[in-house]
């Protein structure tokens, strides 16, 4: 089996890494103690917008949306190794214009957008003028099964009008967010996965309020945040919906497979980071007169965590040729075991480097910390990997039950 890459991955490999080491690396400590120590931290920094500029200059702009014509044109499995780069930064994605969750709402927006949807909300994210947030978790229901979704998007006259409350909407502190995809229930006598509609919401639509941005592990991941929010008798004209009333489950299925590849690929990115860093402090730390390395078992956890690195890899990048090749309703126990692998093996990966840090791995002196809350909390994103767990053996059995 041929584990090359294309040329034109290898290419945009080494520009990517390039630029992140010598753009991106040298500035990203002090824009974080700047944009920290800020009285509102919900706010872009000049040098975001320089960096978006250099990069989108050199041709490192939306480098996701295979085949589209509108990003490079990679396929998954060439686009998995510039994630994995991106991961290793916080503001990377979003210099490249790869951030979450833009990504899985363009690939909406150009999937299932009619041409005046993508006039008005996917071009300008394209450019990077605008951001985008997704409202689909609720707190009154267990999110886990998406057909308890209480919120309504119902239909009246030519109008739909959207209530209820949304949290863990992830992006919609930054200060460039526009638009909202939210998912609502809009025929409960329909066919389950028929019954909800996914509509775009401007956030200045009267009706639409953020309640609070709320805390992950006491992080607020500043400045894009998690916000609850509350829609209210908003109303909107029939064409906000996406491809029709009744089809949001649909959208929502072909949003979730090349999304997780993006989040998994830059998981895989954040564990090298995490290892990278330990790996230096057990050589250049010395206690009771040995590296770190040489004491209590950490040669064997750094093997270990090395081993479950490149395995983490690897099915990540054949979930991504699965997707190229027979597209998300042959990948989907793939796409479920990466969801639950990668997240878990990040989690380790970091938790070892913290504890070779030791008191100092869980400060802001080091990036682990803020990367633990990370790993950890996608192992809840995009469903808990109970879910995903049971897709994963409903599919290894459907074989041998009558």
């Amino acid at each position: 089996m041929d584990f090359a890459h294309s040329a034109k991955a290898a290419d945009y490999i080494q520009r990517v890494g390039e630029f992140i080491r010598t753009e991106i690396e040298p500035v990203e400590p002090e824009y974080l103690r700047t944009l920290h120590a800020q009285e509102n931290p919900y706010v872009v920094l000049p040098v975001i917008e320089e960096l978006k500029a250099k990069a989108r200059g050199q041709g490192l702009w939306n480098l996701f949306l295979p085949g589209t014509g509108r990003g490079a044109g990679l396929s998954n499995v060439e686009y998995a190794p510039l994630a994995e780069l991106m991961g290793r930064s916080f503001i990377a994605p979003e210099i490249f214009n790869c951030s979450a969750p833009d990504t899985g709402n363009m690939e909406v927006l150009h999937l299932y957008g009619s041409p005046a949807q993508q006039e008005q909300w996917l071009e300008p994210l394209l450019r990077g003028e605008i951001r985008s947030v997704f409202c689909m978790t609720e707190p009154e229901v267990a999110s886990s099964d998406a057909t308890n979704m209480a919120a309504t998007a119902i239909v009246k006259d030519d109008q739909i009008v959207l209530n209820g409350r949304k949290w863990f909407s992830s992006g919609i502190g930054h200060p460039n967010c526009r638009v909202a995809i939210f998912m609502g229930l809009t025929d409960p006598d329909a066919p389950r996965h028929a019954q909800h509609s996914m509509v775009l919401v401007p956030l200045d639509t009267p009706g639409v309020e953020v309640k609070r941005m709320l805390p992950v592990f006491g992080r607020h991941d500043e400045p894009f945040g998690h916000g609850e929010v509350t829609f209210t008798d908003v109303r909107l004209p029939l064409d906000a919906v996406i491809a029709g009333p009744g089809r949001g489950f649909e959208i929502a299925q072909g949003r979730l497979g090349p999304g997780r590849i993006h989040h998994c690929m830059r998981l895989i990115g954040l564990a090298e980071k995490a290892l990278e860093l330990g790996c230096r402090r057990a050589t250049e730390r010395v206690a009771f007169g040995k590296p770190l390395a040489n004491l209590g078992g950490n040669r064997e956890r750094i093997a270990h965590a090395r081993i479950a690195i490149n395995q983490a890899r690897l099915l990540v990048l054949e979930t991504a040729w699965k997707l190229d090749t027979v597209g998300l309703r042959g990948a989907r126990s793939e796409v479920s075991q990466i969801k639950v692998v990668v997240p878990n093996v990040a989690t380790q990966v970091i938790d070892m480097a913290i504890q070779l840090h030791g008191a100092a791995g869980v400060t802001d002196d080091f990036p682990l910390a803020a990367a633990y809350t990370g790993a950890r909390a996608l192992r809840l994103a995009d469903g808990p990997d109970e879910v995903h767990l049971n897709l994963v053996a409903r599919a290894e059995l459907a074989g041998y039950l009558a």
